[in-house]
């Protein structure tokens, strides 16, 4: 049995999910919420709850919901405008998932994350704290980006990428990611009427990006590869991903008795401790650091600190503490991690030795540029 194959088994003993629905399915293409397809899900995840199994929503659609409610046939450029529309659509979309949980008898609680609350340490304890709360007390979170505050500077980029730190938060076993599409295919079914659905494949594996198409729906942000990164990022707690079709009948029952629907990605990665799984969820980084190959291969296969004889340069502006980028002398990341010099020091000391350091900065510094207790490699 290959590790796809053994994952798929392994869904009978999984009890928490994450199941991230798409404003494609959840606003029915922009007309107005798709409250038949809501009822349809929520009876699905009501018989899940009955079988024990714990279930937590990222639910897109708030901004999509606001255009149809505004008029609007175009998503707008503006963020203003975005901001507004999330903030009219939001209403009607959690009135929506509370009233179908009720006729299941299910309580459900909104929860807004934007990118400090997963950047920020206490922060995303304290989402991690309430939202284990939630599930514990057998509330159903339906979690979103709070749109009406967040900028392109500061948002996760998309709701695949917030679904997979969320699996990350909850430590959860699995996560469910409905579009409309059937699953990733080995090239872009709507360029080539000949590409392949494929059914198993191991979450991480490189080829898979190239495979994926960038391009989202008119209403989304993400696109098939932000789906595969997403199931990449939720590996690193030990979550398994399945992309599906939403419009496929019982959809979430199959995925959850292991029938072979949609791409299942499969991790044979043991999880990281959560600290590493902070470090590996941020969205923002302050600057790069370019190394050379002796310092990739000291990461990569002996799992040490990262000391400043091993980078040949420093990119961006940072503080000390702040995330930053490795990446190899070709662009490919590597690892990212808290770095313990500003950017203008760690110019000064690229490349050098450790015992060159206190010469050169004129006073005793720490002799590794990050620490691998803050070093989490991609």
């Amino acid at each position: 049995m290959s590790a796809t194959e053994s994952a798929r088994a392994s869904v009978a003993r999984m009890r928490r999910i994450v199941v991230k629905i798409g404003s494609a399915l959840l606003t029915a293409d922009g007309r107005g919420l798709n409250r038949e397809g809501i009822a349809s899900w929520v009876g699905q995840m009501a018989a899940l709850r009955q079988q024990g199994i714990e279930i937590v929503i990222v639910s897109s659609g708030a901004v999509a919901e606001g255009m149809a409610r505004l008029g609007w046939k175009t998503r707008p450029a503006t963020v203003h405008e975005l901001q507004a529309a999330a903030a009219v659509g939001q209403m009607g979309l959690v009135q929506a998932w509370e009233t179908a949980f009720q006729q299941h008898g299910c309580h459900t609680a909104q929860v807004l994350l934007v990118h400090e609350d997963v950047s920020d340490r206490q922060r995303y304890l304290n989402a991690r704290t309430t939202l284990n709360t939630l599930v514990g007390l057998g509330v159903v979170p339906i979690v979103n980006e709070n749109d009406t505050v967040a900028t392109d500077e500061i948002r996760f980029g998309d709701n695949d990428t917030l679904a997979a730190l969320v699996a990350n938060l909850l430590d959860a076993d699995l996560l469910v990611i409905l579009t409309d599409q059937a699953g990733l295919c080995d090239s872009d079914p709507r360029e080539n009427p000949a590409a392949k659905l494929l059914h198993e494949v191991m979450a991480g594996d490189p080829e898979l990006e190239k495979m994926a198409s960038p391009r989202g729906g008119v209403l989304g942000r993400g696109g098939m590869v932000t789906k595969v990164r997403a199931a990449r990022l939720a590996a690193r707690s030990g979550a398994q991903t399945v992309i599906a079709n939403g419009r496929e009948q019982g959809i979430l029952g199959r995925v959850m008795a292991g029938d072979v629907v949609g791409t299942w990605f499969a991790t044979a990665r043991k999880p990281m401790a959560a600290r590493k799984q902070w470090l590996a969820g941020q969205v923002q980084v302050s600057g790069r650091l370019v190394l050379d190959a002796g310092a990739v291969k000291v990461l990569t296969e002996s799992g040490r600190s990262l000391l400043p004889v091993g980078v040949k340069a420093v990119e961006g502006e940072f503080e000390r503490g702040a995330l930053v980028l490795c990446v190899d002398e070709q662009g490919a990341e590597i690892a990212r991690g808290l770095i313990n010099y500003k950017a203008s020091e760690a110019r000064k000391i690229q490349g050098l030795k450790s015992d060159q350091l206190e010469s050169v900065l004129g006073m005793p510094g720490e002799r590794e540029l990050i620490h691998r207790d803050n070093l989490v490699l991609l």
